[in-house]
C-alpha cells in the first residue's frame, strides 16, 4: 500500500469519526423553551429557556424534569406563574401548582441565573430525588416555599436567593 492510499484511508476514517461525532451532538441538542406554557411541559433531555415563560397551567406543575441526568438552564430568564404579584397567592396555596418539579429523579440540574416567581404553590420542588443540583436560581413571591426539598438526599442548593415566598396561612417560605 502506498503512502497516498494510506493517507486517504486515514482521512476517510477521520471524516467518519467527525461525522459520527456531529450526529451525536445533533441528537443531544437542548430543547428551547419560551413563551406561554398552557399544559405541563415534561422535559426528558437537556433544555434551556431562550425567553421568558408565562405559565397558565392551573393545579399542576409548569415544568417537570422527567428523566435522570437532565439539565434545565434558565439563562437569566423568568418563569412566571399565575399568582398575585404582591402575595403569590391571595390566600391559601393551590395544590400542585409548582414552577419546576423534579420528582423521583437522579442527578438533574436546574442552572441559573434565572427567576421562578408567582406560583400559587412552590417555586421549585425536589421530591424524592437524589443528587439534584439547583444553582443560582432566584425564587420570589411564590405562595408556598421558594425551593422545597421533600425526601431523597444528596441534593445541592448553591447560591440561590429566596425573596417574599410563603403566605399568612402557611409557615413556609425561603429555601
Amino acid at each position: 500500500m502506498n503512502c497516498y492510499v494510506l493517507k486517504a484511508r486515514i482521512f476517510l476514517f477521520c471524516l467518519a469519526v467527525v461525522g459520527a461525532s456531529s450526529v451525536w451532538n445533533e441528537n443531544a441538542d437542548a430543547a428551547n423553551i419560551s413563551g406561554t406554557i398552557a399544559s405541563t411541559l415534561t422535559i426528558t433531555e437537556d433544555s434551556a429557556l431562550v425567553g421568558d415563560v408565562t405559565c397558565t397551567v392551573s393545579g399542576a406543575p409548569c415544568i417537570v424534569i422527567g428523566a435522570p441526568h437532565v439539565t434545565l438552564k434558565l439563562n437569566a430568564f423568568t418563569i412566571n406563574g399565575q399568582g398575585d404579584p404582591q402575595t403569590g397567592c391571595g390566600g391559601a396555596a393551590t395544590g400542585n401548582e409548582i414552577g419546576i418539579l423534579v420528582n423521583a429523579q437522579v442527578a438533574a440540574t436546574i442552572q441559573g441565573p434565572g427567576l421562578v416567581q408567582r406560583f400559587r404553590n412552590t417555586g421549585v420542588l425536589l421530591l424524592n430525588s437524589t443528587g439534584v443540583t439547583v444553582t443560582g436560581v432566584t425564587t420570589a413571591t411564590n405562595c408556598a416555599s421558594g425551593i422545597l426539598v421533600g425526601g431523597g438526599g444528596d441534593n445541592q442548593l448553591i447560591r440561590n436567593v429566596s425573596v417574599r415566598n410563603g403566605n399568612g396561612a402557611s409557615a413556609c417560605g425561603g429555601i
